[in-house]
């Protein structure tokens, strides 16, 4: 939809796909967009086989299944976020709140401060992970935010913003994507 101006159905990818995007704002300024497999067991292979490249990083939610997957959303989201390769590199992140034109979408305010919840859940476990034999911790390679402090995004190394999007639009497959949000990222990102 961003790149052809067309809405189709798409399935879970099991390989990766990349093409050019022109900015909108800027007819000389292209951005390579590459997108991951959506499947679980395919994703850290693909996210470590480009997070090194990655300049912007644009996390997709489906707004309206998020309640009842918050937990797998953040679990994936925390691998990515305490990746020593992307802490490092810090890329900006934008995660794209996508099929607001539901009526039963959360918004992109409650999925902020859910996300944060889970993921300060997730930082807590996870350091209280217990230490191998050899004293290294299991517990995950970085910690996610400030100690002592409830996680939240503003504590991270790269810029995270989030933005409320749908690829089919109000009127299903004839209707308008709303990407607005989405350009406008791209284009300052480029």
């Amino acid at each position: 939809q961003l790149l052809t101006g067309k809405y189709r159905d798409t399935q879970t990818s099991i390989t990766d796909s990349s093409a050019v995007y022109r900015v909108s704002s800027d007819k000389s300024a292209n951005v390579t967009l590459i997108d991951l497999p959506g499947h679980e067991s395919l994703r850290l292979q693909f996210l470590e086989r480009f997070k090194a490249a990655a300049r912007a990083i644009v996390f997709v939610v489906d707004s309206v299944a998020f309640q009842r997957e918050v937990k797998d959303v953040a679990e994936f989201l925390y691998q990515v976020l305490v990746d020593s390769t992307v802490l490092k590199n810090a890329p900006a992140l934008l995660i794209a709140c996508n099929k607001q034109d539901v009526t039963m979408a959360k918004s992109a305010k409650l999925i902020q401060q859910q996300l944060e919840k889970e993921l300060n859940t997730l930082r807590v476990t996870r350091s209280a992970a217990p230490t191998s034999l050899d004293g290294s911790a299991t517990g995950g390679p970085a910690q996610l935010g400030k100690k002592g402090k409830d996680f939240d995004f503003s504590q991270l190394p790269m810029k995270v913003e989030f933005v409320e999007c749908s690829a089919r639009g109000s009127k299903g497959e004839e209707g308008d994507a709303d990407f607005e949000s989405l350009e406008k990222w791209l284009a300052k990102i480029a």
